[in-house]
C-alpha cells in the first residue's frame, strides 16, 4: 500500500511539473519522497520490474538534484541506481542492451555530480567507464565528448588549467572514437582551440609544442579565424622568429579572412614589436580589399603605429594623403574620420602637456582641414578651444581671439567656450568682460546641474571650470574676477571640503576689498560677508548627512566661522545692525561646536550684544510696528541666552559677573516697552532678589518711564528699594541718594498740582522726613538738593494755603524752614 501511495505520488509531481504547478525544486523534493518511500518497500528479492522502478526513480531523483545545484544530495540516489543495475549488468556483459543507455546515464550523472563537488579523481573514474561501454552503446560519443567539453570549459574558466586540459584532451578523443556519431569538425576544432588556449595560459613555454600541436590539429579539422589568430599568439609569446611568424602568417592569406580579422592581426603583430612583419603584412592587406569602403581603417591602423614608433614624420605623409583623398573625392567613411580626429587630438594634446604648443597647433590644424568653411559642430567648437588655448600660450592673443570667436559661433551656448572668452578676458586685464564671462558660466553650471538630460555635462564640470576660473584670477592679481568666480563656485560645490575652502578664500578676499574701501562703499561688501557666512552655516547644518565629512572636520570648519563672524561683528559696530547679524551668525556657527566653556561664554556675548543692539535701535525707531518688531527678537534673544547662561554657571565662579543683571534690565525695557501684561508678574522675582544692585534698581526706574513705557507704580516700586538699599549701606552715599530721592518726589508729587490726594501728601512727607533725617547728619549731602527740598516742601505749603487747607499749609512752610536751617552759604539769601 505505502509503494503504491508513492508511486502515484511520483505520478502527481510529474503531471504537476508537466502543468507548470511545481517548480524544480519543489519537484526534486517530491521526488526524493516518492523515491525513498519505494527503496523502503523492497523486500529481500525484488522483482525485475521493481528493480527497474528503482533505478528510474533513482536515476531521475539524482539528476534533479543536479540540476538545482545539490549534487551533494545527488549522490545517495545514484548509488542506489547504480547498485541496482549491477544486478543486471550480468545480462548486459552476455550481450543483452537493454539496460546498457540506462547504466551509461547513471554513469555520467554521477560524474555530473561529483564534478559538482569539485572531485576530479572520482568524476574521471565515472566517465573512463562510460568511455569503456561506448563500443556498446556509439550513439552516446557525442553525449559523453560534449560533457567533457563541458567540464573542461568549466575548469578552463577557475583556471584549472590541468584538470582543463585532461576534459578537453578526453572530449576530442572521445569525439573521434566513432565518425558516425562524431560531434562534427566544427566542434572538434572548437575543442581544440580551447586546449590550446589552456595550455598558452597554463605555462605558454613548458607547453608550446603541446599548445602548437593542439592548434595545428583544430585548423586541420576546421579553418577558423580565431584559429589562425590563436597560433600567431602562441608563437610571438613563445619567440618565435620572424621567418616562423611570417610563415604562420602566409597559412592564412590563400584564404577568405575579413578585414577586421586582417587588421587585428597587424595589430597584435607591432603590440609584440614585430613591426617588419607587421608592417609589410599591413601593407598587403589593402590589395586584397580595395573594393572594401573600410579600406581607410588599413591607413588609420598604419598611423596609429607609427606614431607610437615615435615616427611622426611618417605619420604625417600619410595624414596629408587622407587629406588630399579628403577632397579629391576619397573621402573617409564617418566612424573612420571620426578615429582619425581622436588620433590627432590625441597626439596633439600630448604635445600641449609637453608644452611643445607650436606642434600641438599643427596636429589640431590637420583636424581643422576636415571642416569646411562656415561648418556648425561642437566638436569643431572643442577644437578652436584647443587651439585657443595654444595661442594664448604662445602670446598670439588675436589669434586666441579669432578661434575663441569661431568658438562661440558654433557652440554659443558652451560652458567651455566662456571659459575661453574668460581667459582671454583675464588676460587683457578686462575686468567687466572677465566679469561677465564668469555670470555666464555660472548661470551655465545652475542649467546644467538641473538638467535631466543623460547626455548633459559632467557635473563637476561647471564648478571645476569655475574653480580654475578663480584660480587664474588670483594668479593675476585680480581681485574682484577671482570673487564672482568664487561665488559662483560656492553656490553649486557639493563636496563639503572644497565648499568651505572656497568660502575661506572668498572671506579673505572680500575682507581685504573692504578694508581697502571707503566706508560709502562698503555696505554691499558687508552684505556679501554676511551671505558667504550664512552659506557656510547652512552647508554646516547639511553636513550630517555626508559620511566622507567627519565631525572633527565639521567643528574644524565651525570654530573658523564663527570667530569670523565675530571679529566681523567688532570690526563693524559702527554699522549696528550689521553688527548684529554678525553676532547672531556667530551664535549660530557656535552650535556646530562642543560646549565647552569658551563657545559658552561666546555664545552668551553673542545673544547679549544682539538683543542690545536691537533694543538700540527699537529706542530710535518711529514707527510702532518696526520698534514691536525689534523689541520682540530682543525678546527671543535673551531667552536664547538665559539657557545658555544657565549651563554656563555650572562651568566656574560667575558670582561678580553682570550677565544676570543685564538680562533683567534688557529683558525689563523689551516688556515694558511692549506693554506686556506679565511684565508685574517678572517684576515680583526682581523685588525679592536680596542682593540686587541700587543702579540696577535706578535703572528699571527709569526705563519705567522712558517712552513707549509708562508704569509709574513699578518706577516708585524701584526708586524706593533704592533707598532703602541706600539708607542700610554703613555710610549713605549722600549724593547717589539725594538723586534718588528727588527722583521719587518729583514722580510722587508732579509741579504744578493743587488737587493732592491726603494719603498722597502723607506719603511724599514722609520721603521729606528721610531727606531731612539723611540731610541732618551728613554734610556731604549737596546744598543745590536742600535747596530743591526746602522750595518743593514750601512751595507744597503755599499751595496747600491757597485752597485753604492752612494747618496742612502750616505743617509743610515749617518742614521747608527746617530744610531753611540746613542751608550753608544759601542761608542768609532765603532767610
Amino acid at each position: 500500500q505505502i509503494e503504491e501511495c508513492a508511486i502515484s505520488l511520483w505520478n502527481w509531481t510529474v503531471t504537476k511539473h508537466t502543468a507548470s504547478v511545481i517548480n524544480d525544486e519543489q519537484r526534486a523534493k517530491l521526488r526524493f519522497v516518492a523515491c525513498r518511500l519505494v527503496c523502503l518497500c523492497e523486500g529481500s528479492n525484488p522483482s525485475e520490474a521493481t528493480i527497474r522502478r528503482q533505478i528510474l526513480m533513482s536515476m531521475k531523483t539524482g539528476k534533479g538534484w543536479i540540476d538545482i545545484g545539490k549534487a551533494d544530495l545527488a549522490d545517495g540516489f545514484l548509488e542506489i541506481a547504480m547498485s541496482s543495475i549491477e544486478k543486471l549488468y550480468a545480462k548486459l556483459l552476455e550481450g543483452s542492451n537493454g539496460e546498457a543507455d540506462k547504466f551509461h546515464y547513471i554513469l555520467s550523472y554521477q560524474a555530473e555530480s561529483v564534478f559538482a563537488q569539485g572531485d576530479f579523481q572520482r568524476a574521471m573514474t565515472c566517465v573512463q567507464r562510460c568511455k569503456d561501454m561506448l563500443m556498446k552503446l556509439p550513439k552516446e560519443t557525442c553525449y559523453l565528448s560534449i560533457l567533457c567539453y563541458n567540464f573542461g570549459v568549466e575548469t578552463y574558466e577557475q583556471k584549472k588549467y590541468e584538470q582543463s586540459s585532461f576534459w578537453l584532451s578526453q572530449s576530442y578523443d572521445i569525439g573521434k572514437m566513432d565518425m558516425k556519431y562524431t560531434v562534427g569538425k566544427e566542434m572538434q576544432a572548437k575543442v581544440l582551440r580551447l586546449l590550446a588556449t589552456a595550455y598558452f595560459e597554463w605555462d605558454c613555454s613548458l607547453y608550446l609544442d603541446k599548445a602548437l600541436k593542439a592548434i595545428n590539429l583544430a585548423n586541420q579539422e576546421n579553418l577558423h579565424p580565431a584559429g589562425f589568430f590563436l597560433k600567431v599568439k602562441i608563437l610571438l609569446k613563445s619567440g618565435a622568429s620572424d621567418e616562423d611568424i611570417n610563415s604562420a602568417v602566409s597559412e592564412f592569406l590563400h584564404h577568405e579572412m575579413s578585414l577586421d580579422f586582417c587588421l587585428n592581426i597587424a595589430k597584435l603583430l607591432l603590440e609584440h614589436g614585430r613591426e617588419s612583419v607587421g608592417f609589410d603584412f599591413l601593407k598587403s592587406v589593402p590589395e586584397r580589399f580595395q573594393s572594401s569602403p573600410d579600406l581607410g581603417k588599413i591607413t588609420l591602423l598604419h598611423i596609429e603605429f607609427l606614431l607610437q614608433n615615435k615616427r611622426e614624420l611618417l605619420a604625417k605623409q600619410k595624414i596629408e594623403e587622407i587629406i588630399i583623398g579628403h577632397y579629391t573625392g576619397k573621402k573617409l567613411l564617418p566612424e573612420a574620420l571620426n578615429k582619425l580626429h581622436i588620433i590627432l587630438w590625441d597626439r596633439a594634446a600630448k604635445h600641449y602637456e609637453a608644452k611643445s604648443y607650436s606642434e600641438a597647433l599643427h596636429w589640431y590644424n590637420y583636424s581643422a582641414s576636415f571642416y569646411t568653411p562656415g561648418q556648425i559642430d561642437q566638436n569643431l567648437a572643442k577644437l578652436q578651444r584647443n587651439m585657443a588655448s595654444c595661442y594664448l600660450h604662445l602670446k598670439q592673443v588675436d589669434k586666441a581671439k579669432e578661434a575663441v570667436k569661431e568658438a562661440e559661433r558654433c557652440d554659443p551656448s558652451s560652458i567651455f567656450t566662456k571659459f575661453s572668452v574668460y581667459k582671454i578676458a583675464v588676460m587683457e586685464k578686462d575686468t567687466d568682460k572677465a566679469v561677465e564671462a564668469v555670470i555666464e558660466m555660472g548661470k551655465l553650471a545652475e542649467k546644467s546641474s538641473q538638467c535631466e538630460d543623460k547626455l548633459r555635462l559632467d557635473e563637476n564640470t561647471g564648478t571645476n571650470l569655475l574653480s580654475l576660473a578663480a584660480q587664474i584670477a588670483l594668479e593675476n592679481e585680480q581681485q574682484v574676477v577671482a570673487i564672482k568666480a568664487l561665488e559662483y563656485l560656492s553656490a553649486h560645490l557639493q563636496d563639503c571640503r572644497q565648499l568651505f575652502a572656497a568660502l575661506k578664500c572668498l572671506v579673505r578676499l572680500m575682507l581685504s576689498k573692504i578694508m581697502s574701501e571707503s566706508e560709502e562703499k562698503r555696505d554691499e561688501d558687508i552684505g556679501s560677508m554676511l551671505t558667504y557666512l550664512a552659506l557656510a552655516h547652512k552647508r554646516l547644518a547639511e553636513s550630517f548627512t555626508e559620511e566622507k565629512f567627519t565631525g572633527d572636520a565639521r567643528i574644524l570648519e565651525a570654530h573658523w566661522f564663527r570667530k569670523v563672524a565675530w571679529n566681523l561683528a567688532v570690526q563693524f559696530n559702527s554699522c549696528p545692525e550689521k553688527m548684529r547679524d554678525f553676532f547672531l551668525l556667530s551664535f549660530k556657527l557656535s552650535q556646530f561646536c562642543p560646549s565647552d566653556k569658551a563657545v559658552l561664554i561666546a555664545q552668551r556675548t553673542c545673544l547679549l550684544m544682539a538683543a542690545a543692539v536691537d533694543l538700540e535701535m527699537g529706542r530710535q525707531q518711529v514707527k510702532p510696528s518696526e520698534q514691536a518688531e525689534l523689541l520682540t527678537q530682543a525678546l527671543q534673544h535673551l531667552q536664547t541666552c538665559k539657557e545658555v547662561w544657565k549651563v554656563l554657571k555650572f562651568t566656574g565662579d560667575f558670582a561678580k559677573d553682570p550677565t544676570d543683571t543685564l538680562l533683567l534690565l534688557y529683558e525689563f525695557e523689551a516688556r515694558s516697552k511692549l506693554n506686556d501684561p506679565t511684565l508685574h508678574n517678572f517684576m515680583e522675582s526682581v523685588w525679592e532678589q536680596p542682593q540686587i544692585e541700587v543702579k540696577t534698581l535706578e535703572i528699571i526706574a527709569s526705563l519705567a518711564m522712558e517712552s513707549p513705557a509708562r508704569y509709574p507704580v513699578l518706577c516708585k516700586k524701584a526708586l524706593k528699594s533704592a533707598l532703602n538699599v541706600h539708607r542700610k549701606q554703613p555710610v549713605i552715599d549722600a549724593v547717589k541718594f539725594s538723586k534718588c530721592l528727588h527722583s521719587l518726589i518729583n514722580l510722587s508729587l508732579p509741579t504744578g498740582v493743587t488737587d493732592l490726594d491726603a494719603c498722597v501728601l502723607q506719603e511724599v512727607w514722609g520721603y521729606f522726613e528721610d531727606g531731612l533725617s539723611v540731610v541732618s547728619s551728613t554734610d556731604a549731602y549737596p546744598e543745590t538738593e536742600v535747596l530743591w527740598l526746602m522750595t518743593r516742601a514750601w512751595n507744597t505749603g503755599i499751595f496747600q494755603y491757597t485752597v485753604g487747607k492752612y494747618k496742612e499749609a502750616e505743617q509743610w512752610c515749617g518742614l521747608g524752614m527746617r530744610f531753611l536751617n540746613q542751608l550753608g552759604s544759601l542761608k542768609k539769601s532765603y532767610e
